[in-house]
């Protein structure tokens, strides 16, 4: 077997998941400019790996985080200091925190609205006073468009990886869509020695931004803010400048938004 071919066996689904997707130390860096304050437990719901958890923990000392997914096995990376582990359905935890965090559009398992607001509604009650939610969705005009997207990116450690987003299926009159996630690791130049097809593959129901927002109200999280970037600038002292997206500012054609729920500051801590 050729090093090429030995490299590309070493690398697993996660790990090119994370390479590929998560930004990890900048949404980390978001996420504590958004909650505005000295938040110092973050909860990642749908945490798979745990890349935020971890991220978060190795931000400051002082914080620490709490991973959950229902999957053990994915779980078992989330571990190191500062990170607890947390084995169970998002939808039912009660671990409060000062923010948490369902990103990477994990909303769309849930695809009747009473059991994401009914979520929404459990994770507020879970927030610490001042504390935020904070999810994420895409659209734009090709939202409901089948196709395919690559791009290819440097591996952490060398080598590179082509990363193939596909929308396999969408139905507009319902918001289902099926999305799948593909890599093929590239050797010397640019050939592929491995395919992974199929690494993810996701039936989620696409709740756009209103009705994000709208179901967020319900839940109790008040007039949610939108962010369509995850930062623009550091002030003087180094901090992440973030501002919510101005009503009536245009979008990108196609984009990925955040939207933050909050839960006052003046309710009883847990």
């Amino acid at each position: 077997m050729s090093p090429a071919r030995r490299r590309a066996e070493a690398l697993d689904a996660l790990t090119l998941y994370e390479a590929c997707v998560t930004d990890a130390p900048a949404f980390v860096a978001f996420a504590a400019a958004v909650h505005g304050g000295s938040p110092r437990v973050l909860r990642e719901d749908f945490s798979g790996s745990g890349a935020v958890a971890r991220a978060w923990a190795a931000s400051a000392p002082s914080r620490r985080s709490v991973a959950v997914d229902l999957d053990a096995a994915v779980l078992r990376r989330a571990s190191g200091r500062g990170v607890r582990a947390v084995r169970g359905d998002a939808a039912a935890c009660t671990v409060g925190a000062d923010i948490i965090t369902a990103t990477n559009f994990p909303l769309g398992y849930f695809h009747g609205r009473d059991g994401l607001v009914a979520y929404l509604r459990r994770a507020l009650a879970c927030l610490r006073p001042g504390g935020v939610f904070i999810a994420d969705t895409y659209g734009g005009s090709g939202a409901y468009r089948t196709g395919v997207t690559r791009r290819t990116v440097r591996l952490p450690g060398g080598g590179r990886v082509r990363y193939h987003w596909e929308q396999r299926s969408a139905d507009p009159a319902s918001g289902r869509v099926v999305d799948a996630i593909h890599f093929d690791i590239l050797g010397p130049r640019g050939r592929v020695v491995r395919r992974l097809r199929d690494a993810f593959v996701y039936d989620w129901r696409l709740w756009s931004l209103p009705e994000l927002r709208d179901a967020m109200g319900e839940a109790g999280m008040g007039t949610a803010e939108v962010y369509d970037r995850l930062g623009d600038a550091l002030d003087s002292e180094g901090r992440l400048y973030v501002r919510p997206k101005p009503a009536g500012e245009p979008f990108e054609d196609d984009y990925v938004a955040y939207v933050v729920g909050r839960r006052g500051r003046t309710l009883a801590a847990r």
